[in-house]
């Protein structure tokens, strides 16, 4: 399913749908790491998903590094995102 043209806040609802039931201050630290890092929707949604992926549960610790280095590389969109990750050997390509 494509994510691209949903909002960050429904991407959450989303998630929750799917039976990812985050705290809230869970969701209050992605909100923060998206001000701190400016980062668009769609790199926090790559970031959220990744964290759940390699992770097996949301890592705020984690989810922030990828926040802080998609910004540093200029990563801006999904499939950005996961080339990188998997680049990197944190996902199979």
């Amino acid at each position: 399913m494509k994510h691209s043209n949903i909002s960050l806040d429904e991407y959450l609802l989303l998630l929750r749908e799917k039976g990812f039931k985050f705290e809230e201050d869970v969701i209050g630290f992605i909100y923060f790491g998206k001000q701190y890092t400016k980062a668009s929707d769609q790199t926090i949604k790559a970031a959220i998903e990744i964290t759940l992926k390699t992770q097996k549960h949301f890592d705020g610790s984690f989810y922030m590094s990828l926040l802080e280095t998609f910004q540093n590389k200029n990563i801006e969109s999904m499939k950005q995102a996961y080339t990188y990750v998997q680049q990197l050997g944190l996902l199979p390509a």
